[in-house]
């Protein structure tokens, strides 16, 4: 089955610096009705990509297909309010002097007075806002006005929805909620969508497949379970999530041996070969009888857990995700162990 969006080979730069690509043979695939998003650091070329899939940037290499159309390459570019893409930005980009409705139905030219009646009923209902058709942007709430972004978006039906970093202009709480919501509502529909964003939890919780950009290359293109259990960089391995690095030797016995433990070898160097071994802080826990001692030498309270950094013998730092009746103080010394059921290693 061929891909609904294929990006290959993707080439960009700016003001013609051929000598500082932004997207740099950046690669990617997507089904009918995946969710996906683009995950990376200010910089890293994401938002380029983004804008060069919605026809707002230039390719300088590859090309851009979408449901078995070329809309993009080096030679040609479809113009892009013929690409049949939405998008929903940071800023929401709603028009102050229209009403919620009037936003709405902007994107249903073309249909009759009862086509687009029908049609914005509908879609208020999908996103949650009946009975605000006749409100303006400005008597709504920042996630109320989102929403409007999003039903304008869908109105026409697209072939893809882009967001780029739609969340990033509400408080932490509503983010969360709200990625959930959006999420819900394109499975409903089945729309395929791309997201982009900074954010690794918003990332989580909104898409089905997660491309760690970095330096205009797609590190790695995986389910967020992937990402966090098993990267296939040292990059993602430091950007997803918590942990830290203590260094370990591969043993003959089909095991890494570190100053906490032995933890499962999935890679193919000789026995003796030192690496590095990424420990998670849920891969730390409660030492019991031949748990090793380390000092606390920093604690948050997260409210379901105190996130501990600990200082092993050897200097080593580690950090493990205790629950919060487990209440160190600084200075103190705890004993842990390992429980780790796989291992995430790189040679050095």
């Amino acid at each position: 089955m061929s891909p609904h969006l294929l990006v290959e080979d993707l080439g960009c730069y700016y003001n013609g610096h051929q000598d500082k690509p932004v997207v740099d043979g950046l690669s990617f695939t997507m089904q009918e009705g995946d969710i996906a998003c683009l995950l990376g650091p200010s910089g890293c070329g994401k938002t380029t990509v983004l804008r060069s899939i919605a026809g707002f940037h230039p390719l300088a290499q590859g090309q851009i297909c979408l449901a078995n159309q070329q809309i993009s390459s080096s030679a040609h570019s479809l113009a892009p309010e013929k690409r049949e893409i939405g998008m929903v930005f940071q800023d929401y980009a709603l028009f102050p002097h229209l009403t919620v409705g009037e936003n709405i139905c902007f994107g249903l030219k073309g249909q009759t007075h009862q086509q687009q009646s029908t049609e914005l009923q509908r879609l208020l209902d999908l996103v949650n806002l009946s009975g605000l058709a006749e409100r303006y942007p400005h008597e709504l709430s920042g996630g109320q006005q989102q929403r409007v972004a999003l039903a304008r978006a869908l109105a026409p039906k697209p072939k893809l929805l882009l967001l780029d970093e739609p969340f990033s202009n509400l408080d932490v709480e509503l983010r969360r909620k709200l990625a959930l919501e959006v999420r819900d509502i394109l499975k409903q529909q089945g729309t395929t969508a791309i997201l982009v964003t900074h954010d690794q939890e918003e990332a989580f919780a909104f898409a089905d497949h997660i491309g760690v950009v970095y330096a205009g290359k797609i590190e790695q293109w995986a389910s967020p379970y992937q990402l966090y259990h098993q990267p296939q960089t040292r990059f993602v391995a430091n950007f997803i999530g918590r942990g830290a690095f203590v260094p370990g030797i591969i043993s003959s016995n089909g095991h890494i041996d570190t100053e906490l433990g032995p933890v499962p070898c999935t890679l193919s160097e000789a026995a003796g070969t030192r690496v590095d071994v990424l420990l998670r802080p849920d891969d730390i826990v409660p030492g019991q009888e031949h748990g090793q001692l380390a000092e606390v030498v920093h604690k948050v309270f997260t409210g379901t857990a105190n996130l501990y950094t600990l200082r092993l013998p050897t200097g080593s730092r580690v950090e493990a995700a205790l629950g919060s009746h487990i209440d160190c103080q600084l200075g103190e010394q705890l004993k842990i162990q390992l429980s780790a059921d796989h291992g995430i290693a790189f040679t050095l």
